[in-house]
Protein backbone atom coordinates (compact mmCIF):
# COMPACT_ATOMS: atom_id res chain seq x y z
CA UNK A 1 0.00 0.00 0.00
CA UNK A 2 1.53 3.32 -1.00
CA UNK A 3 1.78 6.34 1.25
CA UNK A 4 -1.13 8.23 -0.32
CA UNK A 5 -3.54 5.41 0.26
CA UNK A 6 -2.32 4.99 3.81
CA UNK A 7 -2.73 8.70 4.49
CA UNK A 8 -6.26 8.56 3.06
CA UNK A 9 -7.23 5.72 5.34
CA UNK A 10 -5.69 7.42 8.34
CA UNK A 11 -7.84 10.49 7.74
CA UNK A 12 -10.92 8.36 7.08
CA UNK A 13 -10.68 6.35 10.28
CA UNK A 14 -9.39 9.16 12.46
CA UNK A 15 -11.04 8.88 15.92
CA UNK A 16 -12.68 5.51 15.10
CA UNK A 17 -11.75 2.69 17.48
CA UNK A 18 -10.37 -0.28 15.65
CA UNK A 19 -10.39 -3.82 16.90
CA UNK A 20 -7.32 -5.99 16.57
CA UNK A 21 -7.96 -9.58 15.68
CA UNK A 22 -5.78 -11.80 17.81
CA UNK A 23 -3.28 -13.85 15.86
CA UNK A 24 -3.54 -17.56 15.77
CA UNK A 25 -0.85 -19.38 17.66
CA UNK A 26 1.84 -20.76 15.47
CA UNK A 27 1.58 -24.39 14.59
CA UNK A 28 4.13 -26.56 16.32
CA UNK A 29 7.11 -27.22 14.21
CA UNK A 30 7.86 -30.82 13.41
CA UNK A 31 10.95 -32.31 14.80
CA UNK A 32 14.00 -32.08 12.52
CA UNK A 33 12.67 -29.22 10.44
CA UNK A 34 15.00 -26.40 9.72
CA UNK A 35 14.16 -23.09 11.24
CA UNK A 36 12.59 -20.62 8.91
CA UNK A 37 14.48 -17.45 8.59
CA UNK A 38 12.63 -14.35 9.53
CA UNK A 39 11.65 -12.16 6.67
CA UNK A 40 13.66 -9.08 6.33
CA UNK A 41 11.82 -5.93 7.13
CA UNK A 42 10.75 -3.85 4.22
CA UNK A 43 12.80 -0.84 3.56
CA UNK A 44 11.32 2.33 4.96
CA UNK A 45 10.70 5.06 2.39
CA UNK A 46 12.91 8.03 2.34
CA UNK A 47 11.92 10.75 4.63
CA UNK A 48 12.26 13.54 2.15
CA UNK A 49 10.69 11.88 -0.86
CA UNK A 50 7.82 13.96 -2.19
CA UNK A 51 4.31 12.51 -1.71
CA UNK A 52 2.87 11.47 -5.03
CA UNK A 53 -0.21 13.35 -6.13
CA UNK A 54 -3.26 11.08 -6.26
CA UNK A 55 -4.87 10.61 -9.58
CA UNK A 56 -8.23 12.05 -10.48
CA UNK A 57 -9.91 8.69 -10.09
CA UNK A 58 -11.70 8.40 -6.77
CA UNK A 59 -10.94 5.29 -4.86
CA UNK A 60 -14.15 3.89 -3.46
CA UNK A 61 -14.29 3.94 0.33
CA UNK A 62 -14.35 0.53 1.81
CA UNK A 63 -17.50 -0.39 3.71
CA UNK A 64 -17.40 0.38 7.38
CA UNK A 65 -16.46 -2.59 9.36
CA UNK A 66 -19.25 -3.22 11.93
CA UNK A 67 -17.94 -4.09 15.34
CA UNK A 68 -18.53 -7.65 16.29
CA UNK A 69 -21.81 -8.17 18.14
CA UNK A 70 -21.35 -8.53 21.86
CA UNK A 71 -23.29 -11.51 23.09
CA UNK A 72 -26.05 -10.59 25.59
CA UNK A 73 -25.81 -11.62 29.16
CA UNK A 74 -28.74 -13.99 28.72
CA UNK A 75 -26.97 -15.83 25.86
CA UNK A 76 -23.44 -15.87 27.21
CA UNK A 77 -24.04 -16.43 30.91
CA UNK A 78 -25.22 -19.83 32.07
CA UNK A 79 -28.73 -19.91 33.57
CA UNK A 80 -28.80 -19.07 37.26
CA UNK A 81 -29.81 -22.01 39.39
CA UNK A 82 -33.31 -21.78 40.93
CA UNK A 83 -33.72 -20.91 44.66
CA UNK A 84 -33.94 -23.97 46.80
CA UNK A 85 -37.10 -24.10 48.99
CA UNK A 86 -36.41 -23.08 52.54
CA UNK A 87 -37.45 -24.98 55.61
CA UNK A 88 -40.12 -22.38 56.42
CA UNK A 89 -41.69 -22.84 52.95
CA UNK A 90 -41.79 -26.63 53.41
CA UNK A 91 -43.37 -26.28 56.86
CA UNK A 92 -46.03 -23.83 55.56
CA UNK A 93 -46.85 -26.14 52.63
CA UNK A 94 -47.17 -29.13 54.99
CA UNK A 95 -49.45 -27.18 57.36
CA UNK A 96 -51.64 -25.99 54.45
CA UNK A 97 -52.04 -29.58 53.26
CA UNK A 98 -52.85 -30.90 56.76
CA UNK A 99 -55.10 -28.00 57.89
CA UNK A 100 -58.83 -28.86 57.61
CA UNK A 101 -61.04 -26.86 55.29
CA UNK A 102 -62.80 -23.97 57.04
CA UNK A 103 -66.27 -24.88 58.20
CA UNK A 104 -68.85 -22.23 57.22
CA UNK A 105 -70.61 -20.58 60.14
CA UNK A 106 -74.14 -21.88 60.68
CA UNK A 107 -76.81 -19.60 59.35
CA UNK A 108 -78.87 -17.74 61.91
CA UNK A 109 -82.22 -19.42 62.51
CA UNK A 110 -85.05 -17.74 60.72
CA UNK A 111 -87.66 -16.54 63.22
CA UNK A 112 -91.08 -17.98 62.67
CA UNK A 113 -93.43 -15.66 60.85
CA UNK A 114 -95.50 -13.58 63.21
CA UNK A 115 -99.15 -13.70 62.49
CA UNK A 116 -100.57 -10.29 61.81
CA UNK A 117 -102.82 -9.10 64.57
CA UNK A 118 -106.41 -8.73 63.50
CA UNK A 119 -107.45 -5.13 63.00
CA UNK A 120 -108.93 -3.65 66.11
CA UNK A 121 -112.31 -2.25 65.41
CA UNK A 122 -113.07 0.98 67.23
CA UNK A 123 -115.35 0.48 70.13
CA UNK A 124 -118.85 1.55 69.39
CA UNK A 125 -120.03 4.52 71.35
CA UNK A 126 -122.31 3.43 74.16
CA UNK A 127 -125.92 3.97 73.35
CA UNK A 128 -127.44 6.37 75.83
CA UNK A 129 -130.49 4.98 77.41
CA UNK A 130 -133.31 7.50 77.80
CA UNK A 131 -133.84 8.69 81.35
CA UNK A 132 -137.22 7.55 82.69
CA UNK A 133 -139.59 10.29 83.84
CA UNK A 134 -143.27 10.84 84.61
CA UNK A 135 -145.42 13.83 83.57
CA UNK A 136 -148.46 15.48 85.10
CA UNK A 137 -150.50 18.22 83.39
CA UNK A 138 -150.24 19.97 80.02
CA UNK A 139 -147.95 22.76 78.84
CA UNK A 140 -149.84 24.72 76.26
CA UNK A 141 -147.57 27.71 76.91
CA UNK A 142 -144.37 25.59 77.03
CA UNK A 143 -143.59 25.91 80.77
CA UNK A 144 -141.97 22.81 82.37
CA UNK A 145 -141.34 22.25 86.12
CA UNK A 146 -138.65 19.61 86.79
CA UNK A 147 -138.56 17.76 90.13
CA UNK A 148 -137.00 14.56 91.51
CA UNK A 149 -139.31 12.79 94.00
CA UNK A 150 -138.31 9.71 95.93
CA UNK A 151 -141.92 8.60 96.18
CA UNK A 152 -143.86 8.74 92.86
CA UNK A 153 -147.09 8.99 94.92
CA UNK A 154 -146.14 12.55 95.79
CA UNK A 155 -146.44 13.74 92.19
CA UNK A 156 -150.23 14.37 92.23
CA UNK A 157 -149.88 16.43 95.40
CA UNK A 158 -147.40 18.78 93.65
CA UNK A 159 -150.25 20.33 91.67
CA UNK A 160 -151.89 21.40 94.94
CA UNK A 161 -148.71 22.73 96.51
CA UNK A 162 -149.38 26.24 97.89
CA UNK A 163 -145.85 27.47 97.30
CA UNK A 164 -145.85 26.45 93.62
CA UNK A 165 -149.26 27.95 92.93
CA UNK A 166 -148.28 31.29 94.54
CA UNK A 167 -145.08 31.32 92.50
CA UNK A 168 -146.99 30.83 89.26
CA UNK A 169 -149.46 33.61 90.14
CA UNK A 170 -146.48 35.95 90.69
CA UNK A 171 -145.34 35.43 87.10
CA UNK A 172 -148.91 35.59 85.76
CA UNK A 173 -149.24 31.85 85.10
CA UNK A 174 -151.54 29.10 86.38
CA UNK A 175 -150.88 25.44 87.18
CA UNK A 176 -153.11 24.30 84.33
CA UNK A 177 -150.74 25.94 81.80
CA UNK A 178 -147.61 24.03 82.89
CA UNK A 179 -146.51 20.40 83.18
CA UNK A 180 -144.69 18.82 86.14
CA UNK A 181 -141.99 16.26 85.18
CA UNK A 182 -140.70 13.83 87.80
CA UNK A 183 -137.21 12.52 86.83
CA UNK A 184 -137.04 8.94 88.14
CA UNK A 185 -133.28 8.57 87.80
CA UNK A 186 -130.10 10.10 89.24
CA UNK A 187 -129.16 11.06 85.68
CA UNK A 188 -130.57 14.17 83.99
CA UNK A 189 -133.27 14.16 81.37
CA UNK A 190 -132.61 15.58 77.90
CA UNK A 191 -134.57 18.09 75.90
CA UNK A 192 -134.86 15.55 73.09
CA UNK A 193 -136.55 13.07 75.42
CA UNK A 194 -139.00 15.69 76.63
CA UNK A 195 -139.90 16.76 73.12
CA UNK A 196 -140.13 13.15 72.00
CA UNK A 197 -142.92 12.76 74.56
CA UNK A 198 -144.84 15.54 72.77
CA UNK A 199 -144.09 18.34 75.22
CA UNK A 200 -143.57 21.93 74.13
CA UNK A 201 -140.39 23.14 75.88
CA UNK A 202 -139.74 26.89 75.95
CA UNK A 203 -139.18 27.71 79.65
CA UNK A 204 -137.89 25.26 82.28
CA UNK A 205 -137.58 25.67 86.08
CA UNK A 206 -135.53 22.95 87.76
CA UNK A 207 -136.14 22.30 91.47
CA UNK A 208 -133.05 20.28 92.35
CA UNK A 209 -129.62 19.35 91.01
CA UNK A 210 -128.65 17.54 87.82
CA UNK A 211 -132.09 17.60 86.26
CA UNK A 212 -131.47 18.83 82.65
CA UNK A 213 -128.49 17.42 80.74
CA UNK A 214 -127.60 20.58 78.77
CA UNK A 215 -127.51 22.70 81.94
CA UNK A 216 -125.59 20.54 84.44
CA UNK A 217 -122.20 22.33 84.00
CA UNK A 218 -123.30 25.72 82.70
CA UNK A 219 -125.56 27.14 85.37
CA UNK A 220 -125.53 28.50 88.91
CA UNK A 221 -128.48 28.39 91.29
CA UNK A 222 -130.97 31.25 90.76
CA UNK A 223 -129.18 32.43 87.61
CA UNK A 224 -131.42 32.09 84.52
CA UNK A 225 -129.60 31.16 81.28
CA UNK A 226 -130.58 30.80 77.64
CA UNK A 227 -129.72 27.39 76.08
CA UNK A 228 -130.59 27.50 72.41
CA UNK A 229 -134.26 28.35 72.24
CA UNK A 230 -134.93 27.34 75.86
CA UNK A 231 -134.75 29.55 78.99
CA UNK A 232 -133.63 27.59 82.06
CA UNK A 233 -133.65 28.56 85.76
CA UNK A 234 -132.03 26.24 88.37
CA UNK A 235 -133.21 26.37 91.99
CA UNK A 236 -133.21 24.33 95.19
CA UNK A 237 -135.75 21.62 96.00
CA UNK A 238 -139.35 22.75 96.60
CA UNK A 239 -139.48 21.51 100.22
CA UNK A 240 -136.32 23.53 100.99
CA UNK A 241 -137.41 26.82 99.38
CA UNK A 242 -140.93 26.92 100.89
CA UNK A 243 -139.50 27.03 104.43
CA UNK A 244 -136.55 29.36 103.69
CA UNK A 245 -137.35 33.04 103.19
CA UNK A 246 -133.83 33.81 101.89
CA UNK A 247 -134.14 31.30 99.09
CA UNK A 248 -137.67 32.53 98.34
CA UNK A 249 -136.25 36.01 97.81
CA UNK A 250 -133.49 34.72 95.51
CA UNK A 251 -136.02 32.74 93.48
CA UNK A 252 -138.37 35.69 93.17
CA UNK A 253 -135.58 37.96 91.84
CA UNK A 254 -134.55 35.28 89.31
CA UNK A 255 -138.16 34.81 88.16
CA UNK A 256 -138.50 38.54 87.56
CA UNK A 257 -135.39 38.54 85.31
CA UNK A 258 -136.61 35.50 83.41
CA UNK A 259 -140.34 36.23 82.98
CA UNK A 260 -140.96 39.90 83.80
CA UNK A 261 -137.72 41.59 82.76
Amino acid sequence: MDDATLAFYQQLYAGTPLYVVPERPAAPRPAGAAPVAAAAPAAEPAAHSPAPVPTASVVPAPAAVAPPATPSASESDPPAPGRLPSLADLRAARQAAVAPAPVPAPAAPTPPPVAAAPPVEPAAAPVRQPTPFDTLGSNANGLVLLVRLDDPERLPRMQRNVFLNNMLKAIERVMEECVIVNVRSPYPVSLEDLRARGLAVREVIGFGKNLLDVATKRTQPYEPVRIGDVAYLPAAEVEIIEYDNGRKKQLWQALQRMFLG
